[in-house]
Parts: structure tokens; C-alpha cells; sequence
């Protein structure tokens, strides 16, 4: 069992508070991300985790059992660095043995463990040698083979897909994925990656400054963001936000269309950049609003049709459905949520906006 309790954790270095009163439940066996910007907080978490890092106030459950005085050690957990953190005059033999002679793990037992982790992660030919005989992919295979042959409760990974190049990014993404599920074992994994994010996770804890902004699986993330920075930040391009009064109307790239004026929300606009994405573009659109120039703006548009050109004008319309509000707070705003006030707030925010419904 790995789940992973923190409540009312703070943590301040110096007098800078970094974290205050932060509460969150990591379930067992999950593949849980820990996201956002630098700074936002995510590693102090995980080294909270780890134990090198305390909290400076609050309690940390690892199973219902308090750790916060536990060392290390003794935390049947095992921790990925973004730079492997492997011994580069040892074999990778030897560095995956190496934590489990300090444990004084029999040898029979060892070569046992070492056989079926080489196995897993594909080092078996590589077992004799030298990390500077290896890839980049095959010295990160190294870091997790250490640490699987611990066979913890938890796995905390520190952006460790960071120092590769974008293919085998790819590719080790996907390994990590298949080692989650042949593992069950619970994963806590740090990024500041939203599609590291969104392509791992079973749930996604996005942070800013912090404090969690939300914790959802990332198909809620996505569709279902409670506040401009997380619609924002999740997606590729991020949503499209605009200032409607003193409030905020949004909507997904990939959700605009071309076309003539129908009865859904519509604008006229202008190409600025086109990009080819091989199967997809992505458009850069001015938005015109003629005697109205506070509701001019600039959006992305995502798309397979690539037949527009650069300073072409055209069309762009997005269902109702698609539609994301959001208040003067940049809190989000549902359509018949119950609230009065919010629906008055939607009306204006129709009326202004110019929607066709």
C-alpha cells in the first residue's frame, strides 16, 4: 500500500512561506503528477515525501502511519532525480546493487531482484557496463532500475525526462507508463510539463504559488478547468481567453471552425500566422469587432483545414457548448449552476460578447 496523506502542511524557508496549509490525499497505485510552473511548490512536496525536505508544520501520512520524524531510509520509498544521480565508476550492475548491499539484501536475493529488473527496463545486455558507455534513455533506464529493485511502496520521479532529447522523451513516457501498470505501484511524478502531464497521469495536482488550483484526472483538467489558470495552462495551445467587461469568456483552439455566420457564437477575423503541423495547423487569427475595439483580441485556431493564407479574412464560429465563463475573480462560471447570480452574469456576458444562440 502507498497512499499518501498531507494535512495542513507549511513549509517556509527563512520567512518566505512557500506552502501554507496545504491538505492532499495521493491514493495507492495511482499514477499521481504534480504540475505547474517553477517555483509553484511541487518538488518541496516530493521531497517532503522523500525526507529531505520536512515540512515546517502539518503531518505527513504515508498509510495512515505519520512519517514526518521518520528518516529517509525508512520510508520504504525510492526517488528518480532529474539528473540519474548513478555512480559513474560502477557498472550498471553494481549501481543497482548498491542500495540493497547497504540493506545487507542476501546475494542470492540480490541477483534474483537485479535479474528482473535488467529484465523490465531492457539493461540486461548492459549490465557490465560503464554509465559513459551508455545513451542518455539507457542511463535514466539505470535511475529506475535502482530504484525498482528496492520494490518500494511509492516511486517519486523529479522531472526525470528533463535532461533528454524530445523523441526519446516520447518514447520514455510511454516506457514509464507500461512500468505504472506492470508495477501497480503508487508514482508520484514532478513536472512542469503540461503533456508529460496530461499523457501519464491518472490524476493531475496542478499548483501555483503554492497552493493547488485543482486536482482532477487530466480528461477533467482538460474539459473541465475551475479557473483561467488552469484552462490556461492545460492544453496545447492553452485556451483561448478573452476580456468581456470585467469578466472573461473562453474556448479551446481546436473547438473554432471556419465558416459563415450561423447560430453560435461568431467573430470575423484576420490570418496572421498560419504553422504546419503535419496533420493538423495551427492559425493565429486578429479578431475585428468594427465600433467596438475593447473586444478585439487575438485567438488560436487548431485545425486540420489548411487552406487559409496569411492576411486572408474569414469567419470563426465556436458552439455554444464549447463556451468557457469565467468571473471578475477568474473563477468559472457554469450555465445552470442554480446560482441567480451566475446566470444574470452569463446573460451579460452573452449580450456583450455578441453570441448568436
Amino acid at each position: 500500500m502507498g497512499e499518501i496523506q498531507f494535512k495542513n502542511i507549511c513549509k517556509k524557508f527563512g520567512d518566505v512561506k512557500v506552502i501554507e496549509d496545504l491538505n492532499l490525499t495521493i491514493k495507492d497505485g495511482e499514477f499521481t503528477v504534480l504540475v505547474g510552473a517553477s517555483g509553484c511548490g511541487k518538488t518541496t512536496l516530493l521531497r517532503m515525501i522523500a525526507g529531505i525536505g520536512p515540512a515546517t508544520s502539518g503531518e505527513l501520512f504515508l498509510d495512515g502511519q505519520e512519517v514526518s520524524d521518520v528518516p529517509p531510509g525508512k520510508r520504504d520509498i525510492a526517488m528518480v532525480f532529474q539528473n540519474y544521480a548513478i555512480y559513474p565508476t560502477m557498472s550498471v550492475k553494481k549501481n543497482i546493487e548498491f542500495g540493497l548491499i547497504n540493506n545487507k539484501v542476501p546475494k542470492e536475493e540480490r541477483e534474483r531482484r537485479i535479474a528482473e529488473v535488467a529484465d523490465a527496463v531492457g539493461l540486461t545486455p548492459y549490465l557490465g557496463r560503464k554509465p559513459s558507455e551508455l545513451s542518455g534513455g539507457q542511463r535514466q533506464r539505470v535511475a529506475l532500475a535502482r530504484a525498482m529493485v528496492k520494490e518500494p511502496k511509492v516511486f517519486l520521479l523529479d522531472e526525470p525526462l528533463s535532461n533528454l532529447d524530445a523523441k526519446l522523451r516520447v518514447t520514455m513516457r510511454s516506457e514509464l507508463i507500461e512500468l505504472h501498470h506492470r508495477l501497480g505501484t503508487t508514482f508520484v511524478y514532478v513536472t512542469h510539463d503540461q503533456t508529460e502531464a496530461m499523457s501519464m497521469a491518472d490524476t493531475i495536482v496542478l499548483m501555483k504559488d503554492g497552493r493547488i488550483l485543482q486536482v482532477a484526472s487530466p480528461v477533467r483538467m482538460y474539459s473541465d478547468p475551475g479557473q483561467v489558470y488552469v484552462a490556461q495552462f492545460i492544453g496545447t495551445p492553452p485556451m483561448n481567453i478573452l476580456p468581456v467587461e470585467d469578466r472573461y469568456l473562453g474556448y479551446r483552439p481546436e473547438k473554432v471552425k471556419f465558416g459563415e455566420m450561423k447560430g453560435t457564437y461568431c467573430r470575423k477575423g484576420r490570418v496572421l500566422t498560419r504553422e504546419m503541423l503535419g496533420s493538423e495547423t495551427l492559425y493565429k487569427i486578429e479578431l475585428h469587432a468594427e465600433n467596438a475595439p475593447e473586444k478585439q483580441g487575438t485567438i488560436m485556431v487548431k485545425t486540420e483545414d489548411y487552406a487559409h493564407s496569411i492576411g486572408e479574412e474569414l469567419w470563426i464560429r465556436v458552439e455554444e457548448d464549447e463556451l468557457y465563463f469565467f468571473g471578475k475573480d477568474e473563477m468559472r462560471i457554469k450555465p445552470g449552476d442554480g446560482s441567480m447570480e451566475a446566470e444574470e452574469i452569463l446573460e451579460r456576458l452573452r449580450d456583450y460578447a455578441g453570441l448568436h444562440f
